[in-house]
């Protein structure tokens, strides 16, 4: 059997009461050509009896990793890890597939794609089939993903479709001790240094926000987990063409440091000028963050 040309993975910790949804969907696919890979950040709900279950019905090609829990970026360096398909799409746990995603996906890589491409985007739903955000501009064929907002006008969440290849340049996500989140984010912006990325207003994903879910628990996560916000900040600070940016990461970079108590974050800082203006302003952030998350 031949390998199929995209991985579908998902990093789950106790969503056992949601994932069946990704498997139905993926079982509706009108497009074969995929795997399924799920790695399990320790559950201790019945996610593995869950999974199993689906393997040995043998419908959906699937992979199952257990490892222990250490959040969702660890779970993204253990997908990695196992990803050997020309393209991959992360698909969150609460999550699914529009039922012809597979077949966009392969279809749109098939007729455009390259190897200046790092990838595609396409657009999230919800289950209503409302657009999350806005659309694309019509007629805009590739972009940069940190164009979207300033340059286009394209807000909130997109399903992002990536080479393999490239993207295993940049794993491991770094770990901290103590800390459970660092953002993919920077990554991908990364990558938009070296490549650009397909566009279309074709559906991949529907999406569900769930109350336990990282998207809206965010102001908890920053709190949580500074060093790794702040390695984020770090490097982001450094890449992005636009000094609005720049100060903005500077901004959330001194935050961070102020919360993880780290005394030198100036000597440690990508732009330490920058690090250095934005003091004042982290201050601020910072009693605001814990304002917000004041219990």
């Amino acid at each position: 059997m031949s390998k199929p040309t995209l991985t579908v993975f998902t990093t789950t910790y106790n969503r056992a009461y949601t994932l069946h949804k990704g498997y139905e969907a993926l079982k509706r696919q009108t497009c074969k050509d995929f795997k399924w890979i799920v790695v399990d950040d320790g559950s201790t709900d019945n996610t593995k009896d869950l999974v199993q279950g689906w393997i040995e019905e043998g419908i959906v090609p699937i992979e199952y990793y257990y490892k222990e829990n250490g959040g969702m970026h660890t779970g993204h360096t253990e997908a990695y890890k196992h990803i050997d398909t020309e393209l991959n799409v992360c698909i969150d746990s609460d999550d699914w597939m529009a039922d012809n995603g597979v077949e966009l996906i392969i279809n749109r890589w098939r007729k455009y794609g390259s190897e200046r491409y790092a990838g595609m985007i396409g657009l999230d739903v919800y289950a209503d089939g409302r657009v999350v955000g806005t659309q694309f501009p019509e007629g805009l064929h590739e972009c940069k993903s940190y164009d979207l907002k300033r340059k286009y006008g394209v807000v909130c969440d997109k399903k992002y479709v990536y080479r393999t290849d490239v993207v295993t340049q940049y794993m491991p996500y770094p770990t901290f001790e103590g800390e459970k989140f660092t953002p993919l984010n920077y990554v991908y912006q990364q990558i938009d240094q070296k490549y650009d990325l397909l566009c279309s207003n074709d559906v991949y994903c529907v999406v569900e926000y769930m109350n336990d879910g990282s998207t809206l628990n965010m102001f908890q996560q920053y709190r949580r987990n500074p060093r790794g916000f702040a390695h984020e900040r770090n490097v982001l600070m450094s890449i992005f063409p636009d000094i609005r940016d720049r100060f903005r990461y500077a901004i959330h970079y001194v935050s961070s440091a102020i919360f993880s108590k780290n005394k030198r974050f100036i000597a440690e800082a990508s732009n330490k000028t920058l690090v250095v203006l934005a003091i004042p302003f982290g201050i601020l952030l910072n009693l605001y963050v814990r304002y917000k998350t004041r219990r």
